[in-house]
């Protein structure tokens, strides 16, 4: 089983591969069906290791909408027939960036108490 601090790692994985991407703009975004599958794959990630967080992991992050995010995981992988490519754009650009810091942040303070 996965460890929190594993599973931030996993966040922080994520993050990189899709900032590695995002440097494209958002025209290439939505003409390339391999760099959407990649982006909505990596949130997914993302999503996917914040659900497994528990909660007291979570509260020591109350900044991070961890809702908001475990809520996309569920979208992009149940609905996947509503997926809105202009929410998926925003969240690689403008939310995964500003989610980084205090991924790492709260890594750091796993760290530091073990």
């Amino acid at each position: 089983m996965r460890d929190a601090a594993e599973r931030l790692r996993d966040i922080l994985e994520a993050i990189a591969a899709i900032n590695r991407y995002a440097i494209r703009d958002k025209k290439a975004f939505e003409g390339d069906e391999l760099l959407q599958g990649w982006f909505l794959r990596h949130l997914q990630i993302i999503g996917e290791a914040a659900r497994a967080l528990s909660q007291d992991v979570r509260a020591l992050a109350p900044d991070v909408p961890w809702q908001k995010i475990i809520g996309m995981r569920n979208v992009l992988v149940h609905g996947y027939f509503e997926i809105d490519t202009d929410i998926v754009w925003d969240a690689a650009t403008r939310d995964i960036p500003a989610l980084e810091p205090n991924i790492e942040r709260l890594l750091r303070t796993l760290e530091q108490k073990n």
